[in-house]
């Protein structure tokens, strides 16, 4: 697949252990703070300007952890963009761990929620379940190699 949207963002987590971890509601379903690549950013420079744009959270409240890097190559349809036809999409999650609590501020969902981390998860079958998943895999593995920015 030839992805013609990127999107990035940043699955916040809180505790060590990870004792829950954020999603942002919509009215019909969870998503995460992601959004798309503008111009010529990266994907970390988009996925953090999501965060901040999306919950209030900024670079300094996180620990990132850059040996974690989930990527998803799907099909979405736009009801406004490219005329209403399918596009290929690559998504594409950094794993952040909240330093410290901070006040979310919702700006483009409904709400948001911290769910409990007690795998396996069901709560979307396309990108957040996959996500979640590999995050427990990477857990187990041991590979945590967070930086703090």
């Amino acid at each position: 697949m030839n992805p013609t949207v990127k999107s990035c963002g940043v699955l916040i987590v809180r505790g060590d252990p990870i004792a829950s971890f954020l999603l942002m509601e919509h009215d019909d379903r969870f998503d995460l703070p992601k959004g798309h690549v503008d111009g010529e950013e990266t994907e970390l420079e988009c996925a953090l300007r999501e965060l901040h744009e999306e919950t209030g959270i900024q670079e300094d409240d996180i620990e990132l952890d850059l040996g974690f890097r989930f990527v998803a190559d799907y099909t979405v349809q736009y009801k406004k963009k490219f005329g209403g036809q399918p596009r290929d999409k690559r998504l594409v999650i950094f794993l952040g761990r909240l330093q410290s609590d901070v006040n979310i501020a919702p700006t483009e969902h409904h709400g948001y929620r911290w769910v409990d981390w007690d795998p396996p998860h069901r709560i979307q079958v396309e990108t957040i379940d996959p996500l979640l998943a590999e995050l427990e895999r990477f857990l187990c593995d041991g590979r945590d190699t967070t930086m703090t920015l």
